[in-house]
């Protein structure tokens, strides 16, 4: 339409959030669906969590909150950082917002400008490109190949750098493989970035107690010290916390680039909810034995789905160290015939494939930046998970 910003045609829907959606309405029509696109843990939030969003209420704690977000919660986010990260903040270098995406869009809005570059490892979360391009930025996608774990190298991080780049964006676990780097890889990033003293990173570190097998977190600020100037230490609530609804994202970074994300916030949503933000401060500082628990469960199911996609015709797939996602290779279908004739011509016809055909819905690789390849989260019941990959074995079998 005439009247909409030309800044809307840069970007499209989340790809994640269409195919959930898409599968929801399905579900409501009466189909038997079963929905693997969304990245949200099936647990509910931890109970004291709960209480003390109740406990806010009833005491009054219901007014606007300070854009950067209530002291209490800012000093708990210190204290995480100091404690799990080893990383000093003031509490003036802390910004809440309305959830990890929100972080970003506010970064992003107020240092990106016209033709300003942003490097962004692919495979991504569907996100950070639209971002950069919504603000005029220039996504620089760099391919990280499976064989590499899906992780950048640092010669692929060098000859990415131009005089016009801005950020980097680190996401380590990864949406969608589940990759991690470890703490020497992240090292080897830090001694390019450390030559390029323009760049700044972006750390999202929102999957950190998402980890299996024995893995040991690290963010770059941590790993280089160096690079603190220049970081932005991104975290929040959603995924390890159980608390996607709460929408309760934050960040730890440099004084003057807080100070203008608030001054954003503050002509935008003034700030998240003074509730979530009282929970929030209760899980930060309460007990966390949920998650240690919510992991074996996570890495039970894993280990079911890895196998399960691996016996069914065409299919390769990784086994991840974090989050709750795979992120499987479908290369092996690509060209064969459906039942009825359609070839699959790429990783989007074989989720629409599986969705028409058995009710499971995934998301393409090419929405990630990487064919072919398509993301599955974990984050459903064992009966579920089962049910779902027995489906994808038998749409992959009526292939030829």
């Amino acid at each position: 339409m005439a009247f909409l910003a030309s800044r809307l045609s840069r970007i499209n829907p989340s790809a994640t959030v269409s195919i959930n959606t898409k599968s929801q309405e399905m579900k409501a029509a009466g189909k038997d669906v079963i929905g693997l696109a969304v990245g949200e843990p099936d647990f509910d939030t931890p109970e004291h969590i709960q209480e003390a969003a109740i406990k806010a209420m009833h005491e009054g704690k219901t007014r606007y909150a300070a854009p950067a977000g209530i002291p209490e919660l800012r000093q708990a986010i210190c204290e995480k950082f100091k404690r799990e990260n080893d990383l000093e903040y003031g509490i003036d270098q802390i910004a809440v917002c309305a959830g990890g995406k929100q972080i970003i869009f506010n970064a992003f809005t107020a240092t990106v400008d016209e033709g300003d570059e942003v490097i962004v490892p692919a495979p991504y979360w569907v996100t950070y490109p639209d971002l950069a391009l919504l603000n005029g930025g220039t996504p620089v996608i760099v391919e990280a190949s499976v064989e590499a774990d899906f992780k950048i190298t640092p010669d692929q991080l060098e000859s990415a750098i131009t005089p016009k780049t801005k950020w980097l964006v680190l996401n380590s676990p990864c949406n969608p493989t589940g990759s991690a780097y470890s703490p020497a890889e992240l090292k080897g990033l830090a001694e390019v970035l450390m030559r390029h003293p323009h760049v700044w990173i972006l750390c999202d570190d929102i999957y950190e107690h998402l980890l299996y097998d024995g893995a040991k977190f690290a963010t770059i600020a941590q790993v280089e010290p160096g690079l603190y100037d220049r970081t932005l230490t991104l975290n929040g609530m959603s995924k390890s916390f159980c608390m996607t609804g709460w929408r309760v994202g934050y960040a730890g970074g440099p004084v003057e680039l807080i100070k203008a994300m608030n001054m954003l916030q503050s002509q935008s949503i003034t700030s998240t909810s003074t509730i979530s933000q009282w929970a929030a401060v209760e899980a930060l500082n309460g007990d966390q034995s949920h998650i240690a628990r919510n992991n074996e469960v996570f890495k039970e199911r894993r280990d079911l789905v890895v196998s399960m996609l691996n016996q069914a015709n065409g299919l390769t797939c990784n086994t991840p160290i974090g989050a709750f996602y795979v992120y499987p290779s479908c290369a092996g279908v690509i060209g064969k015939k459906t039942p009825d004739g359609k070839v699959i011509e790429n990783d989007e016809d074989f989720v629409v494939y599986m969705l028409e055909t058995e009710g499971v819905a995934a998301v393409h690789g090419e929405a990630f930046g990487l064919s072919p390849f398509f993301r599955i989260s974990y984050a459903l019941s064992t009966d579920m998970l089962e049910d779902a990959c027995q489906r994808i074995q038998r749409a992959c079998a009526s292939l030829t």
